[in-house]
């Protein structure tokens, strides 16, 4: 689960890490009130609160030198569609802000939280960086990434802190301040089940201070009923609504850009059937992994989120019968199919328990099926069909 930046600073203060004074807004008159009575000073920054990087270069964050240009800024931006490279060329409307207090900026640096999965360990991430997309600095320079796996057992260890916190070249209060904000920021990582917390960028100012300027966290879906106050943070237009509707039937749906609606159950056999798809010479529109008790409800649940995605001109079925029956499955395909009215081509795959007792039932059902013999031809057929 992702949340927004002002979200992900209030949690990161329970946690004593040093981020701006702020608060979220609505309208362009509760901006307004914000920076004047609860900020004060006389320069603010007016920031789009959209799940997605990027916001500044998309014209999402604007610094503000009078109460007036608060004001300015919070009428253009509230309503707004936002495009950045995260968001594609749809964009993100923007529906709050977050108004916070300038900063006194001295230097930018990247710091990042996430799980390494080659050596099953947690791996913060500095570079002196800051500001720029990691992909890139990954991609261009490397070298300016330095990384420290933390013993799961053991946490971040404080040599590790001040080994990051020299990898950045800071000293004295600002290395002090430095090792205290790491700690915290790791310590807000493991608490709150997060996947991913990452501040870029994290400037040092003038004064000595460190300070996340910016904040993206996410979560582990699966921890999160340990944690309902986060839970309580889900911004439900900030999702894709089939990804929402899905979630509804415990169905796992990503939508995706391609043209070939996918079913299958398993998620390794799911990333296996669109990587084939792709090899065959097609796109796969999703990736649905409707679990190892497929259904005729899990089928027909399927079928409709699948559907309502307009792109969609083809389906691959991809089941392998171990916990449920091949030929349940097949008789819960057609069902479904009879009851919503599938008017686009289906290709079935079927391997498992009952796999041949399921191919005679698609093949009488007197349904407009392709039955696929090997993962193989269901790709080469759904192609095929969608060239003719």
């Amino acid at each position: 689960m992702k949340i927004h930046e002002y979200q992900a600073k209030e949690i990161l203060r329970k946690f004593n890490v040093a981020v701006p004074k702020g608060k979220v807004a609505f309208s362009a008159d509760e901006a307004v009130q914000i920076a004047e009575n609860e900020i004060g000073g006389n320069v603010w920054v007016v920031k789009a609160q959209i799940h997605a990087g990027g916001r500044g270069k998309g014209g999402g964050v604007k610094v503000a030198k009078s109460l007036e240009e608060v004001r300015s800024f919070a009428e253009q931006m509230l309503g707004m569609t936002l495009v950045t490279h995260q968001t594609g060329p749809e964009g993100k409307l923007v529906k709050r802000l977050l108004i916070e207090q300038g900063v006194n900026i001295e230097k930018e640096f990247y710091v990042g939280i996430t799980l390494d999965r080659a050596i099953s360990k947690n791996v913060i991430m500095v570079s002196t960086e800051g500001g720029v997309e990691i992909e890139k600095v990954a991609a261009e320079t490397p070298e300016k990434i330095i990384k420290e796996a933390v013993e799961p057992e053991l946490g971040l260890q404080p040599y590790q802190a001040r080994k990051l916190a020299f990898a950045l070249g800071l000293e004295g209060v600002q290395f002090k301040n430095a090792v205290k904000f790491l700690t915290g920021l790791y310590n807000a990582y493991v608490d709150s089940d997060c996947s991913l917390a990452e501040i870029n960028p994290l400037v040092v100012t003038k004064e000595g201070d460190v300070i996340a300027l910016d904040a993206k966290m996410n979560f582990d879906d699966n921890a999160l009923y340990r944690h309902q106050d986060i839970a309580a943070f889900r911004d439900l237009d900030e999702e894709d609504p089939l990804e929402i509707e899905a979630s509804k039937f415990n169905l796992n749906y990503i939508k995706l850009d391609g043209n070939v609606g996918c079913m299958v159950n398993g998620a390794g056999l799911a990333m296996a059937t669109m990587d084939i798809i792709k090899l065959a010479g097609g796109e796969p529109a999703n990736f649905l992994d409707v679990g190892g008790g497929a259904n005729k409800d899990t089928v027909s649940n399927g079928f409709k989120i699948i559907l309502s995605d307009k792109n969609v001109k083809a389906i691959l079925i991809n089941i392998f019968g171990g916990i449920v029956r091949c030929d349940r499955v097949a008789q819960g395909v057609i069902d479904a199919t009879k009851e919503i009215n599938v008017n686009i081509p289906i290709v079935v795959r079927l391997e498992g328990t009952n796999a041949i007792e399921a191919g005679v039932l698609l093949q009488e059902s007197g349904l407009n099926f392709e039955v696929a013999t090997s993962l193989k031809d269901a790709a080469e057929k759904v192609t095929a069909v969608l060239r003719n």
